[in-house]
């Protein structure tokens, strides 16, 4: 595969409703996309970085950079025998693994129309649908959060996931608990707390969670494995696994017994699948978090998902919840029972919308 043509562009999305966590509220999303052009085939990717370096380092206009300034000119004009050696070739370029996953994974899209396989059976995957569930931000009231889950348990999703942080976390789950007992419900700390929390963390194993996500320090495993030792509730790491090697130390050290794997934080999928495999062959469960992608992060998400390791919900639910408008066609469903239908057709299995993101974008750079 000879890549002849890179463009970048930034788009900017409004959400339909604010998405807030502990690091704060979203109203628009600031996304960039990459195209590809190789052998006359079209490919994208998305970078799924946050517009503020709170989730990780890396934001729109660090990802600009780097892919313009580094990951792009090393790549252009040259043969690639298959995407994972595009992996290879950014290894020696520290952290920036959003940038890198978008420029790879729109050569994986390339493949994938080469070979006439959906993406999702080029990358190994084997599921026909994927279980979904739903991600729910902090509210303006307890209210607004309980109907807000009743709204998406109507809707069909298996699993509830509710963002917490100090002073937004036991009396929320205690409220809903009580009106909805049975359901598969966790929380997503994103980090806010610590280990001088261990006596309050303790309280979250009252409700019978799925799993507490990420409650500990973005890059810490120390500190995660005294925590699962004491607390019941499976510990979920998300923000501290960039890599296969940090998946095994962590299970190794018992820092976890769940493990989430992004796309982009891994740095596409490449190492998404090394991730996998690491915790498939210790029994450890996965599933697929979210980055508010648009249509195409979330066509690249649904591929992953189909990998035989990924047995919980994940957050890839339907386009609706997130746009008023995606820039894909068709739009991603949820079926009733709660299911993604995986494409089968060769490449994304869904065609982005270049109207729709040619009005959305507020940037873009072409380079040949």
């Amino acid at each position: 595969m000879k890549i002849k043509c890179v463009e970048l562009r930034e788009i900017r999305l409004p959400l339909v409703h604010f998405f807030e966590t502990s690091f704060g509220r979203t109203t628009t999303r600031r996304i960039v996309l990459v195209r590809v052009e190789v052998d006359g085939l079209t490919g994208w990717g998305e970078v799924t970085c946050g517009e503020e370096p709170f989730y990780s380092h890396e934001t729109p206009e660090t990802a600009w950079h780097i892919l313009r300034d580094f990951l792009i000119p090393s790549t252009l004009g040259k043969e690639w025998p298959s995407p994972s050696a595009l992996a290879a070739r950014f290894r020696p370029i520290r952290g920036h693994n959003m940038a890198k996953a978008a420029l790879e994974n729109a050569l994986w899209d390339v493949e994938a129309q080469q070979k006439g396989l959906p993406l999702a059976k080029l990358v190994g995957g084997t599921r026909e649908e994927i279980p979904c569930g739903v991600s729910i931000g902090i509210q303006n009231s307890v209210e607004e959060l309980l109907d807000k889950i009743a709204t998406e348990l109507a809707a069909g999703y298996q699993r509830i996931k509710v963002k917490v942080k100090p002073g937004w976390d036991v009396d929320i789950l205690a409220r809903i608990r009580e009106k909805f007992p049975r359901i598969l419900l966790m929380a997503d700390a994103n980090s806010a707390y610590t280990l001088a929390d261990l006596a309050h963390l303790k309280l979250f194993d009252r409700f019978n969670l799925m799993m507490v996500e990420q409650p500990l320090g973005w890059e810490d495993l120390l500190d995660h494995a005294r925590l699962q030792r004491e607390i019941a509730t499976p510990v979920c790491l998300d923000e501290s696994i960039h890599s296969a090697d940090q998946a095994r130390q962590a299970i190794e050290i018992g820092a976890c017994k769940i493990i989430n794997i992004k796309l982009g934080r891994v740095g596409g999928f490449t190492s998404a699948r090394e991730v996998h495999d690491v915790c498939r062959a210790r029994n450890v469960p996965v599933w697929c978090g979210g980055m508010l992608e648009s249509g195409i992060g979330r066509a690249h998400n649904i591929a992953m998902s189909a990998l035989p390791g990924f047995v919980l919900p994940g957050d890839v639910s339907a386009s609706a919840r997130y746009w008023t408008d995606d820039i894909i066609d068709p739009p991603v469903t949820v079926t009733p029972r709660g299911t993604i239908q995986v494409p089968q057709t060769p490449g994304l299995g869904y065609t982005p919308d270049l109207v729709r993101i040619e009005k959305a974008t507020v940037r873009k750079e072409r380079f040949e």
